[in-house]
């Protein structure tokens, strides 16, 4: 089969498509043939050389950790996933590629209503979400500042914080702001100033930061939040220690996963696909997502 890997660490340059020994499903296990798969900024940075807590790279070292597809093939003891059944999940560092094994316990029913790409591109950067506003503690009363929300997680964090009773303001670029008011956000303009806005945006104060931004962000979460441990950060790991502030990992589940797919065929999810680019162009979806200017996510697709 093919799949999007690399024999180096590098630039999107480097992302490849490698001949590899196609999977076979085994105990508890079911082969998918991927339909579509997203695209984010942890793909990006282990091409670069990190490497997800609790793993190491190697090479060549696939890439990928959230896909969409349709099962073809089941191991023994794999139920609740017959041959043919649509599925979404995550598979870390092999997502990008035709086929995916992957444990039952790692995949939900697609909806079916949902996009290939939208359903591809969930799992992360939703999951990230959630996990964040539940770290958080996020509910009626809060006014929450997201950094960066009009990227693949603030998108979804931006809504079930909305879900859940809070006010939420919005850091995006002008072009953004009209898409982070659909979503339910108040928007404001990052860069400089950006603490003096938000608080004329909220006179009565931010209870809640969830930075995705890094940077000046971290630090104007820091000036505006009074508690710390409620400000968590998806990028400045190396500031958590110094700040007491949370680094935020996805703590992925079924669970998780099934509250999101179905608060997405409720009506209660936008997930917005950027662009989608298919499996062979691979290193041009990196491109993309490094420009840090996508809306959404971005998704691979098979041919």
């Amino acid at each position: 089969m093919k799949a999007a890997a690399i024999r180096s660490f590098g630039g999107p340059e480097v992302v490849e498509l490698l001949d590899v020994a196609t999977p076979a499903a085994g105990p508890g296990e079911v082969r998918v043939r991927m339909r579509a798969a997203g695209v984010q900024p942890a793909d990006c940075a282990v091409r670069g050389g990190w490497a997800p807590p609790g793993q190491e790279l190697s090479f060549p070292q696939r890439i990928g950790n959230e896909f969409a597809g349709v099962v073809d093939q089941v191991g023994e003891g794999a139920a609740g996933f017959p041959v043919g059944s649509e599925v979404l999940g995550w598979a870390l560092l092999a997502a990008h590629a035709e086929y995916v094994v992957v444990p039952v316990d790692q995949i939900v029913p697609k909806p079916a209503a949902m996009p290939w790409p939208v359903a591809g591109a969930l799992s992360a950067s939703g999951q990230t979400a959630h996990t964040g506003l539940e770290r958080l503690e996020v509910g009626p009363g809060d006014t929450l500042l997201v950094h960066a929300a009009a990227g693949g997680v603030g998108t979804v964090a931006v809504q079930l914080a909305r879900a859940y009773g809070a006010t939420v303001i919005g850091t995006a670029g002008p072009r953004n702001h009209d898409y982070l008011r659909s979503l339910g956000a108040i928007p404001v303009a990052h860069g400089a100033g950006l603490a003096d806005r938000v608080r004329e945006l909220a006179p009565q104060g931010v209870t809640a930061a969830l930075d995705g931004a890094g940077g000046e962000a971290v630090d104007v979460s820091v000036e505006l939040v009074g508690d710390r441990r409620r400000i968590g950060t998806l990028v400045a790991f190396d500031r958590v220690a110094e700040l007491g502030v949370l680094g935020l990992f996805a703590q992925r589940s079924t669970e998780r996963l099934r509250q999101l797919t179905a608060l997405w065929a409720d009506g209660g999810l936008h997930i917005e696909i950027a662009r989608t680019y298919p499996l062979a162009e691979a290193a041009e979806a990196h491109r993309a997502v490094e420009t840090r200017h996508v809306r959404g996510k971005i998704a691979l697709v098979a041919g």
